[in-house]
């Protein structure tokens, strides 16, 4: 009887053992609380529609400086990247070749005006002599042809000796326009001719700024130009430290093609550049307002992610999330237009987007402004 009891209790040990570990396992966990998001409402208001483009600085003058005669370079009588005004000298070639031939017209010119005065005086002499026949006909004619020729030959050489100081001024290479002047690219010494730039001088007050606008973009902008009577002030700049340039632009030259192979059209404003802050070759942002969007939905940028190169939003209704591909506009600083995609009081998420899924429950609380 022993024996029997022994091996039952035997066979139900296992048993009991599973109840046990059964009855003392641990206890369900509750559910988690829905994640907190940071949600903010669409909003409605009127939109400028701004363009950037890339531009390059130039002068709205530029004139290279070339020598209108060849010598050997004397002297730089200007400072590279100063001001210099219109007929301030910049370079000296040596004159002496030049002196000299301009002393050598001026005495045939007064050689040559010797000779008139005498051909002049030897015609009122004869003259008188041939009407009471003490000479003849032939000698007046004569006296008077060679009175004629004398004329021509002075009006020779005041010819040679204006070219000859013409010459000799032109060793004094001057500026033609007020401006800055450049580098110089000859040395003293350098043999200089008409071949040779010597220095730029650019004006830029006011400055140019060219730039290449698309077809759309140039139309858009045409129109508002018009609507704005020309446009003055409507050009703005944005330097390449980020910063905005304090002068308001005009509208200066639209070029009178577009060009098939980029499809853009050239155009280039005026800025007035007292400071001469802005240089030939410079880079630097043209910003123009093209049209206004009345009445465009706006939602911060950083509730916008992508997906695949495709922009979405998560939209909060009844505590729930739904995913919405939208179509985007400009963006205005923080905040961006949306086109197409969302409505009037639509909340999105501002912060947590990407830790949201298409239909999870989410508590949703306002976005710190």
């Amino acid at each position: 009887m022993r024996m029997i009891l022994h091996s039952t209790l035997g066979r139900s040990a296992p048993v009991l053992a599973l109840v046990w570990a059964l009855s003392c396992g641990p206890a369900k966990q509750a559910p988690a609380p829905p994640l907190q998001v940071e949600v903010t409402g669409t909003v409605r208001r009127d939109v400028p529609v701004v363009h950037e483009w890339i531009g390059t600085v130039d002068g709205s003058v530029n004139a290279e400086i070339r020598p209108q005669l060849e010598g050997y370079l004397l002297k730089q009588v200007y400072r590279e990247g100063f001001p210099v005004k219109a007929g301030q000298a910049l370079f000296q070639i040596d004159p002496r070749l030049f002196q000299a031939a301009a002393n050598q017209a001026r005495a045939g010119m007064a050689r040559d005006q010797a000779a008139l005065d005498k051909a002049r005086m030897d015609v009122e002499r004869y003259a008188p002599l041939a009407a009471q026949k003490a000479i003849s006909q032939q000698e007046l004619d004569n006296a008077r042809a060679a009175l004629s020729m004398a004329q021509a030959n002075l009006d020779a050489s005041q010819a040679a000796f204006e070219r000859a100081r013409l010459n000799l001024e032109w060793t004094r290479v001057v500026s033609p326009i007020n401006g800055i002047a450049g580098m110089a690219k000859v040395q003293v010494g350098d043999l200089v001719n008409g071949q040779k730039v010597m220095t730029t001088v650019s004006t830029v007050d006011p400055a140019k700024v060219y730039f290449s606008a698309s077809e759309a973009e140039y139309m858009d902008w045409a129109q508002s130009w018009s609507a704005k009577g020309g446009g003055k002030g409507t050009l703005e700049l944005v330097l390449s430290d980020g910063s905005a340039y304090p002068h308001k632009g005009d509208p200066y030259m639209t070029d009178r093609n577009v060009d098939l192979k980029t499809g853009t059209i050239q155009l280039a404003g005026l800025f007035p550049n007292p400071e001469h802050l802005l240089r030939p070759g410079q880079f630097a942002k043209v910003r123009a307002v093209l049209r206004t969007e009345r009445n465009a939905i706006l939602v911060p940028l950083r509730a916008v992610y992508e997906v695949q190169g495709r922009p979405q939003v998560a939209v909060v209704a009844a505590d729930k999330v739904e995913i919405r591909p939208v179509v985007l506009g400009t963006r205005i600083g923080p905040l961006v237009v949306i086109e197409k995609g969302l409505q009037d009081q639509d909340q999105v998420v501002v912060e947590g987007v990407q830790k949201v899924s298409a239909g999870q429950q989410v508590k949703p609380v306002p976005a710190a402004r």
